[in-house]
This record gives C-alpha cells, structure tokens and sequence, in this order.
C-alpha cells in the first residue's frame, strides 16, 4: 500500500460525510445527482456542501445519461472541479460534455468480464480520467453503488495512458488487497463505508482510509 493512492469517497449528503471523508484524507469528494439513489442530492443541497469543502479537495459530480439541460443548470449551481459520467454516454459525448462546460471529465466504464476491457481504451482518448467500476447486474436500477465487485485480475498489471480510478465493492476490508492486485494509485468507495443505503458511516470511512494509506 501507499500513502500516495487517492481516494474518493462518492455519495456524501451531510456536512458530517465531508469532514469525515477530509479528516480522514481524502483527495475526492462525490456528490450523486441521479433520482434512482438513495445518494441523490438536490442542487441546492450540494452547493452547501460543496462550499465546505476545502481548497484542494477535488468536488466531483456524478450524473447518469444528463442531458445539457441538467448539466448547465448543475454546473451554475454549484461550484464543481469534475464531472463524472456514469451511464451509458458514448465517447463523443464525453467529449461534447468536455468541451460544453470546460471541467475534467471522468467516464465511469463497468467491467465484468475481458470483452468489457476495449472500451476502457476507447473512452481514455476522451476523457480525462477513467472510473474502472463493477458492471451492474442486467437490469439493476443504479449503474453503480451497487456493492458488486469484479475479478481485478482482469486489469492486473495493466498501465494506461490517463489516469485511473478503482471502483466497485471496495470495503475496509478488501481494499488493500485490490490495490495490491490491480496497482491502483485510486480508488473509490460509495457503498462500502455505509452503514445503510446513503448513509455514510465516520468511522468505516475512516478505517477505509487507513487501510489505503498503511
């Protein structure tokens, strides 16, 4: 482990969720906007939030399939670093949404077997940076923060060209092994430092955290 990987820690909804994931060093905060989860927060809601947060701190805002309405209304409201795009946005969207809004984007891709791998190159000529997540189960309402993992064997080893990020089932408990197996220099958490759906836990994000570093 390394005390250079960086983490995100994605679905905060309450001003305690920021300064649990900055206390415990945090290099990214998330903030969902997306009706289906329980992680979805209003416009409003973030922008109090967001102004809390640190100098520093990357602020990330996830969205699913947004179209420009959602995206200009968003990007006004509150004050963001990145945009993470988390459905099934092709890569000229990617760059379209790049280009609209100047802010790094990130493309979330879910992976759950080696034919899911070539899309992963696909989008990196796009954006910014590339969310390696755990495809969702055929029909599963949220495209992420389903507590799924996939078999990190598959990106073992593998040195890409923009910078990545892990996701996908991460915990406490399993994150120092994942990064030993991936070689992931990120990694990021929603469900796994909750102690219910949406509900962020101080203390599982702070031993998510250590975990990581030690």
């Amino acid at each position: 482990m390394s005390a250079d990987t960086r983490i995100k820690i994605c679905g905060l909804s309450k001003g305690a969720d920021i300064e649990a994931a900055v206390g415990a060093g945090a290099a990214y905060v998330g903030f969902v906007f997306f009706p289906k989860s329980p992680r979805h927060i209003s416009f409003e809601t973030a922008s109090i939030l967001a102004a809390n947060v640190p100098a520093g701190i990357c602020k990330v805002a996830l969205t699913v399939n947004a179209d420009n309405a959602l995206l200009d209304q968003l990007v006004e409201a509150v004050p963001l670093d990145m945009l993470q795009l988390h459905g099934s946005e092709s890569p000229d969207r990617v760059a379209e949404v790049k280009d609209r809004y100047g802010l790094p984007v990130m493309k979330a891709i879910g992976v759950a077997d080696e034919a899911d791998l070539p899309a992963l190159q696909e989008y990196m000529r796009v954006a910014d940076q590339i969310l390696v997540d755990a495809k969702p189960p055929a029909g599963a309402a949220l495209p992420g923060g389903n507590g799924l993992a996939f078999d990190w064997r598959l990106i073992a080893g593998r040195r890409w060209a923009v910078p990545w990020m892990l996701a996908g089932g991460l915990t406490p408990a399993n994150v120092q092994e994942a990064i030993r197996l991936t070689g992931a220099s990120q990694v990021d958490v929603s469900s796994g430092v909750e102690n219910a759906p949406g509900v962020k836990d101080k203390a599982m994000i702070r031993a998510f955290c250590e975990a990581v570093k030690q």
